[in-house]
């Protein structure tokens, strides 16, 4: 599809700089963009670039301000990368979609599913599942018994949907996702051997919920474990049994977070960060990448550092420990300097 510089800044409500009527066909990165590209400047490291890139249009902050001639058209908007993700959210939309039953799926008889849906080949809907319209349910993809899907889901190919779980409206499950395995309960028994807890709950995910490839969310010991409304997983994430993750909390990959605990509202962890079980997370926390945490957390912290604790003082403490040798050696030294003084007396 092609569009022109009017088209683009009528659709996103920006200002123009330069030829309105050049156009493009694709977007690309603004260090490898091309003649026909569109491209953004969202990160000021990026400034370079933007007089020497060869796309055709770039969409700008309207507070950019060029320090020298910029050969390309402009479109300025109030923040380029929510204006791209606009753009991209739109051309998306605009691809055809997939429609109807594959005969190579497998459907029970019990099943419901809604009108404009998609099933794909090899994928499994077992008995008093309910699909809403609209919702994609990709190749491979396994659907266990009693599942509720709300309108407009994607389930991209090899998710696997464990029985009675409810996923709502808008959402977006990742290829390779497990939602509702059992939970990792085990009761340690006299002869040193576990024996294993039945995990008989589910698995709640609200309404727009996106969860990325081979994230595993266990379902619920007794109960549910739930995931509400707004809240992006990344790939690779373990929500163990019995977990509450707060509305529009955000998680990057390989997040931990053992059994029982609670996160609150628009909460960010990095990468890596690893929770124990049974704790309390307040809301608006960050938590850096790579950091432990063992204790509850008050909303509005700010923590890293295994075991992790407030990110300040863990920066301030930083400047110590790299000095740490140092700092051994000179006690050393005050304290021969000291013995002397005494053994002198």
């Amino acid at each position: 599809m092609e569009f022109t510089a009017k088209q683009i800044a009528d659709f996103l409500g920006g200002h123009i700089e330069g030829d309105e009527n050049i156009k493009v066909n694709r977007v690309s990165k603004i260090e490898e963009a091309t003649g026909g590209s569109l491209t953004f400047l969202a990160n000021p490291s990026y400034t370079s670039y933007v007089y020497n890139t060869d796309a055709s249009i770039i969409l700008v902050n309207k507070d950019f301000k060029a320090e020298r001639p910029v050969k390309n058209t402009l479109i300025r908007v109030d923040n380029a990368y929510n204006a791209l993700a606009k753009l991209l959210e739109f051309y998306n939309k605009s691809k055809p979609e997939k429609k109807g039953i594959s005969s190579m799926a497998y459907v029970s008889a019990s099943a419901k599913v809604g009108k404009n849906s998609y099933i794909g080949e090899f994928s499994y809907l077992g008995d008093n599942v309910e699909i809403g319209s609209g919702v994609k349910i990709y190749p491979q993809s396994f659907i266990g018994d009693n599942v509720k899907i709300g309108n407009n889901t994607i389930i991209y190919a090899g998710v696997k949907i464990y029985e009675n779980s409810l996923i709502g409206k808008d959402c977006t499950l990742h290829s390779g996702a497990v939602i509702g395995s059992d939970g990792f309960g085990f009761a340690v028994q006299t002869d040193s051997n576990y024996k294993k807890i039945a995990q008989i709950g589910n698995v709640v995910i609200e309404d727009s919920v996106e969860i990325g490839s081979n994230t595993t969310i266990d379902r619920a010991t007794i109960g549910s474990t739930v995931i509400r409304k707004g809240v992006k997983l990344d790939n690779l994430i373990q929500i163990g049994h019995n977990v509450i993750i707060d509305e529009n909390t955000v998680m990057a990959g390989q997040v931990g977070i053992a059994g029982s605990t609670k996160v609150g509202k628009s909460c960010m962890f990095g990468g890596q960060v690893g929770i124990s079980g049974h704790l309390t997370i307040g809301d608006n926390v960050k938590i850096a990448a790579k950091s432990g945490v063992g204790s509850n957390i008050k909303s509005g912290e700010i923590i890293m550092g295994s075991p992790a604790f407030n990110a300040n003082i863990f920066k301030k403490s930083y400047v110590h420990f790299r000095n740490f040798e140092k700092l051994v050696k000179k006690i050393d030294q005050l304290e021969n300097e000291l013995k002397n003084l005494k053994d002198n007396k």
